[in-house]
């Protein structure tokens, strides 16, 4: 179970002698191996404080990849699992720059701290006292003062502002899509409760865009490869109806939108096979992003896209050869090519990559990919060399 800290706890993490205790601490290595040893040791050197105090160290090394600068953090498990990754709170924090904000479901401030740097007044608030005087220490920590309260989302303490909210999740019961009601608070709520207010929602990737008529810009953001959430603009945030954005770690980013051409051919494959990324598939831009870039589908309901030439940046794969699938088939095929290290791509087809490579026994030198899919009725196997394309 995750610690449960308590405000005391907090008052003494921001303190002189926390400061100490955590940096006593932050030596020990903190491994299962070494777990008793080292909460012996905690205890020694902290006292009382010593649980909070552990999980604080913890969860800073597990916060690298959230926020900027973690190791002055305070944070709670479920906080930080929560938090969106900087560069994803980043980008949204950009496109709200020079207005007022107000952040109803702050929490411990992931979300708030950029919002608080790029607009032109910011206000956060929580109903957790023990995340907000978090909020409270990583705001100052931050170098950014917005305006805290405690506050509950649905009643709302603020006017003449675009409201930000990040509600919790809760299991989607094996669902692959979202419910409004999978949200505390609820996502029908919060539109409710904000009707004729510019309002901006975090959800999860899953949501189907239909639950929502209330949201005129779904925006899906990806970051190095995999997609982080989506985004629901109301109607005076919204520029388009459907939005990718895809942002790497180095800084760089592009997106695309719907108001883009999506003309384009279902034809023979080219020399390439491209997977577009994840926040263009399930934001429905694959006819668009292949527009932009000159390739063409190979099955109208099939998101991999060919062409001649790869986008820039993107990681393809080269077509050496390809055939009707059957595993017989595609094992000689592995064999033929002494191919032994191979990756499996699969889209269209009821095929477990894991348990298809298992059953393979691939035995050779070689490494390559295989794109499986469909083109019409027909099951298709792909043999491919991986490229990374400069750009």
């Amino acid at each position: 179970m995750p610690y449960a800290f308590s405000l005391d706890d907090v008052a003494f993490l921001r303190s002189a002698r926390g400061e100490e205790a955590i940096a006593r601490c932050a030596r020990l290595p903190l491994t299962d191996a070494s777990r008793i040893t080292d909460v012996a040791a905690a205890r020694r050197m902290v006292g009382e404080h010593y649980a909070a105090v552990l999980e604080t160290v913890v969860l800073r090394r597990k916060a690298d990849a959230k926020v900027d600068a973690p190791w002055r953090w305070l944070f709670t498990e479920d906080a930080l699992q929560q938090a969106s990754a900087a560069p994803v709170a980043a980008h949204r924090a950009r496109r709200l720059a020079g207005l007022d904000v107000h952040d109803v479901t702050c929490s411990i401030g992931a979300d708030l701290v950029p919002l608080a740097a790029t607009a032109r007044r910011c206000a956060g608030s929580d109903l957790d006292p023990v995340r907000l005087a978090m909020a409270r220490h990583n705001c100052a920590e931050a170098g950014v003062a917005p305006l805290l309260a405690r506050a509950d989302a649905l009643r709302p303490v603020s006017r003449d502002c675009v409201v930000v909210a990040d509600p919790a999740r809760r299991t989607a019961a094996g669902r692959r899509t979202w419910r409004p009601t999978d949200f505390v608070p609820a996502l029908d709520e919060l539109a409710r409760v904000y009707a004729g207010r510019d309002l901006v929602v975090k959800g999860a990737p899953g949501l189907d865009p239909a639950a929502v008529p209330w949201a005129r810009e779904v925006e899906l953001v990806s970051l190095d490869g995999q997609v982080r959430e989506s985004c629901l603009w109301s109607a005076g945030l919204a520029s388009v109806p459907r939005r990718a954005t895809v942002l790497r770690s180095d800084g760089t980013q592009w997106t695309i939108t719907d108001a883009e051409p999506d003309d384009v051919p279902v034809a023979e494959p080219g020399e390439w096979i491209v997977d577009p990324d994840g926040a263009v598939v399930r934001a429905g831009l694959v006819r668009h992003y292949a527009a932009r870039h000159g390739l063409w589908q190979l099955d109208e309901r099939i998101a991999y896209l060919t062409g001649d030439v790869p986008p820039p940046g993107v990681r393809a794969f080269r077509v050496l050869e390809f055939e009707g699938y059957s595993e017989k088939t595609l094992r000689a095929t592995l064999r033929r090519h002494d191919v032994g290290r191979v990756e499996i791509l699969v889209r269209g087809l009821d095929v477990d990559p894991n348990a298809l490579r298992r059953r393979l026994k691939p035995r050779g030198a070689a490494e390559a990919s295989v794109v499986l899919t469909r083109i019409g009725r027909s099951p298709m196997a792909f043999l491919c060399r991986a490229e990374r394309i400069p750009g």
